[in-house]
């Protein structure tokens, strides 16, 4: 009797063994597994799988960004206006890097340096200052609480002032001119009377008034291409611009930090020059888009000159301020009675 129930475990002992065997190696191969059926495994990954699954969604997701980031040089490619018409890369006296530039006495008019100064091109967030006198001229109450609202959300992305926000009408021109707050300067327009359409009517009349003849003005922000000027114009539009305290004052303001949707923002100027007090800069202010390059206006003081100094399409993001330093020294280097005038502004 015992005999025979040795046999009997034994027999038992075996199948079971031989049914066991092929979920063994079903197991340890899991492309056959997942070949058969996409159904996920119902037991939880160890931590070892969950390290690995972790490690190659990160690889995956690097991947993506690798791809997504490389089409971004090709929209920063496109070649600016001033390139399209052969003025990049032309030499100068002062080897400077913009395709543009004037350097002009404020008080006599006198041009002492200039560099392709009759030619109309974008001038990107520089048609601010414009956005900023047609503001101020409206005599609109500079108190009055203006809200970023969905139409300036959809108009223009990236900005941190989030729909909803209530600044007033001082505020967002402050935001503009120092920190080139896009939705602030549009929502400042759509403010005026008559809305966009009859703010940007204001902001051709304006430069008529002023005299510059080789400008026009499409939009409030300057990220339309269709906003040109010439660098005469633009020194034209520097000291006019310099009669209003506000837009000296809010143009060189280094930073500021605001309340918006409950949270402190910090917004800094967008010229280093004016953070790092580099130079006596009364006004100033800074613009790009693809169509423009890197831009740059200022009202500086040098050898207690005041000058009106005008790059447009400027090389690389810091060589618009590389050139302003250029320019300054040179002007601080020449002798009594020196720069000679070349002409004189009409």
């Amino acid at each position: 009797m015992s005999l025979n129930r040795f046999w009997a475990f034994s027999f038992i002992a075996v199948l079971t063994l031989l049914a066991l065997t092929p979920i063994s190696v079903v197991a340890a191969n899991p492309t056959a597994q997942n070949s058969k059926s996409s159904k996920p495994a119902a037991k939880p990954a160890s931590k070892v799988d969950s390290k690995q699954a972790a490690k190659s969604s990160k690889k995956q997701k690097r991947v993506r960004v690798t791809v997504t980031r490389t089409t971004e040089p090709l929209v920063a490619a496109r070649p600016s206006f001033a390139t399209a018409l052969g003025l990049r890369g032309q030499h100068d006296d002062l080897s400077l890097k913009s395709s543009v530039a004037m350097v002009v006495n404020q008080d006599t008019k006198e041009v002492y340096f200039e560099k392709n100064p009759s030619v109309s091109l974008p001038i990107a967030s520089i048609t601010k200052l414009m956005t900023a006198m047609v503001v101020l001229d409206s005599k609109m109450p500079l108190d009055e609480t203006i809200v970023i609202n969905a139409q300036d959300v959809h108009s223009y992305g990236g900005s941190r002032l989030a729909g909803g926000t209530v600044l007033t009408r001082e505020e967002a021109l402050l935001l503009a001119l120092m920190s080139s707050e896009n939705r602030a300067a549009y929502t400042l327009a759509r403010n005026y009377p008559g809305g966009v359409p009859a703010f940007v009517d204001a902001m051709n009349r304006k430069a008529k008034e002023l005299g510059m003849t080789r400008s026009h003005f499409a939009d409030p922000t300057g990220l339309l291409s269709e906003n040109v000027a010439s660098a005469e114009d633009l020194t034209r539009m520097l000291g006019a611009s310099y009669q209003y305290k506000m837009i000296r004052e809010f143009s060189t303001w280094p930073d500021l930090t605001m309340i918006i949707s409950n949270r402190p923002q910090k917004f800094l100027n967008t010229n280093r020059l004016v953070r790092a007090g580099d130079m006596n800069i009364g006004l100033q202010k800074t613009g790009f888009i693809n169509a423009a390059g890197r831009c740059l206006v200022m009202q500086a003081r040098v050898n207690n000159t005041p000058l009106l100094l005008v790059f447009l399409d400027s090389v690389g993001t810091q060589s618009r301020f590389a050139d302003a330093v250029r320019i300054k020294e040179w002007y601080e280097r020449m002798p009594v009675g020196e720069p000679q005038s070349i002409r004189r502004l009409m």
